[in-house]
């Protein structure tokens, strides 16, 4: 288990991490986010042990992280950090001896990954001849080479097509069946609801929103009602609870600001004709993310 408990971590008088806890267990995948300059890379940086916490700890599987944990940490960077004049072999051997692997071990992996991710015509070329994309792919095998006790993902999916967005996920998911510890951060709030099971939303420094994705969706009490058929938008606005009617292709969206407020919506579009679709959904984690950020900037 990776635990922070109280957290906190100014530069000067910019609290940039302030009083933050949660916990992810082998096996979970964790949504760590917010908006730039919300945080997050302060957080990364202290669990990793680059930066000192001015306050609180954190533990992985019970124990300080020093240089005795950090062979176990895998963390793929938002920002390109690979040397590109270096070839993919070479690249690779530094990273992975920085880790303790013996070279045999190293190029094993680094022959396995480049067969996986279909980039085994790569692997003594220089990285600046490789596309965006694959030297994405190069960014997570130098983080997963030593396959980590805990893995760190900050906007793992930058600059992939749609194809290799699926290869990558695969082999995230992986390595949650294996029992990592994962921490995953992304502004595609589409992402976040496909792998995480819970997550933390920061806002300069302090989790404003915080639990699993489950029971925030739950408690969020504002829903969305797709409905088809001939209807009035005006009319469907005058409804006591909606906020917002949008039309989309067939559908009418109609936004509520309280589940309460479902019948009312019901009762009115139970007299139409030609009714076909009520659904009631979730909002999707991109509209919570926005309201939650919004409210605490208006504090």
């Amino acid at each position: 288990m990776l635990k922070l408990n109280n957290i906190t971590k100014s530069y000067g008088d910019l609290k940039a991490v302030d009083n933050l806890s949660f916990e992810v267990n082998e096996g979970e995948i964790f949504g760590l986010l917010g908006i730039n300059g919300a945080g997050k890379t302060t957080t990364f940086r202290v669990i990793m042990g680059l930066l000192d916490a001015d306050e609180g700890t954190v533990t992985l599987d019970g124990k300080q992280i020093d240089y005795e944990v950090t062979d176990k940490i895998g963390f793929l960077t938002e920002e390109r950090s690979l040397l590109l004049k270096m070839t993919v072999y070479d690249q690779m051997m530094y990273y992975g001896v920085l880790k303790g692997m013996s070279k045999e071990k190293i190029e094993t992996e680094l022959d396995k990954w480049l067969k996986r991710f279909e980039i085994e015509e790569y692997k003594h070329r220089k990285i600046k001849e490789l596309s965006k994309g694959n030297q994405q792919k190069i960014q997570f095998i130098a983080a997963v080479i030593n396959n980590p006790r805990l893995l760190i993902l900050d906007e793992p999916f930058a600059g992939l097509d749609p194809v290799n967005v699926e290869m990558f996920m695969s082999a995230i998911k992986e390595f949650k069946n294996n029992g990592a510890i994962i921490i995953f951060s992304s502004h595609r709030m589409e992402h976040v609801e496909l792998f995480c099971e819970k997550l933390v939303v920061l806002v300069k420094g302090q989790a404003v929103l915080k639990g699993s994705l489950k029971d925030i969706k739950k408690e969020y009490r504002k829903k969305n009602i797709f409905i088809s058929g001939k209807l009035d938008k005006d009319e469907l606005l005058k409804i006591k609870g909606v906020v917002e009617v949008r039309k989309k292709q067939t559908d009418y969206e109609v936004k509520i600001e309280d589940e309460k407020y479902i019948d009312n919506v019901f009762e009115h579009i139970k007299k139409m004709d030609k009714i076909t679709k009520f659904v009631v959904e979730e909002p999707s984690l991109n509209e919570i993310f926005v309201s939650k950020v919004g409210e605490s900037y208006e504090k």
